[in-house]
C-alpha cells in the first residue's frame, strides 16, 4: 500500500510539473492576463480593464473580507474603496515569484486553467510606503467563446 501512494505522488508531481510549464502558451497568455488585472485594474486603478477580464458569474473569496458573488458588486467595490479617487491611500501589489499555471481539459479540449501564485501589497498614505499583507491566490480562468475570462478568485493566508 505504501509503494502505490509513493508512486501514485511521484506521477502527481510529474504530472503537476509538466502543467505549468513557464514556456507555454497558456502560461504566457494568463501572465499577462495578470499584469493587466494587478498593474493595470489595482495598481493603477485602470478598473475599466475589469469588464474584459472577469466572467459574468465572476466569484471572489476572500479569507479577511468574505465573498463577492458578482462581477458588478466587485467593480463597484474597487471603484468606491481601492481606487475612489478621494482615498488618501493607494494600494499596490507585487508578484512574489513566479505564476503556477495548469491547463485544465476536457477529454483533450482546453477549458481554463488554474493560476497559482504568491503576492504583497504596499500602501501608501501621504507620501508613505508601508508593506501591507502577503497572500496566496488561485485564479480560476475560463474560456469563455475563445477568450480567456477570471471565474473565480480564491485570496487566502493573508499575514
Amino acid at each position: 500500500m505504501k509503494s502505490i501512494v509513493i508512486c501514485f505522488s511521484l506521477l502527481f508531481g510529474i504530472l503537476s510539473a509538466q502543467g505549468q510549464s513557464q514556456s507555454s502558451e497558456v502560461y504566457a497568455i494568463l501572465k499577462a492576463k495578470d499584469s493587466v488585472l494587478f498593474e493595470r485594474s489595482f495598481n493603477l486603478c485602470e478598473t475599466y480593464h475589469l469588464n474584459a477580464l472577469i466572467s459574468e458569474d465572476f466569484e471572489f473569496y476572500h479569507d479577511k473580507s468574505g465573498v463577492t458573488n458578482s462581477k458588478a458588486d466587485f467593480i463597484k467595490i474597487m471603484e468606491t474603496g481601492i481606487c475612489n479617487p478621494n482615498n488618501p491611500t493607494t494600494s499596490r501589489r507585487e508578484l512574489v515569484g513566479s505564476l503556477e499555471v495548469f491547463p485544465l481539459y476536457d477529454n483533450g479540449t482546453l477549458y481554463g486553467a488554474l493560476q497559482n501564485g504568491t503576492h504583497r501589497f504596499f500602501e501608501t498614505t501621504n507620501g508613505k510606503e508601508i508593506k501591507g499583507s502577503i497572500a496566496k491566490f488561485s485564479h480560476l480562468w475560463i474560456l469563455e467563446n475563445n477568450t480567456w475570462k477570471l471565474k473565480r478568485v480564491i485570496s487566502f493566508d493573508h499575514k
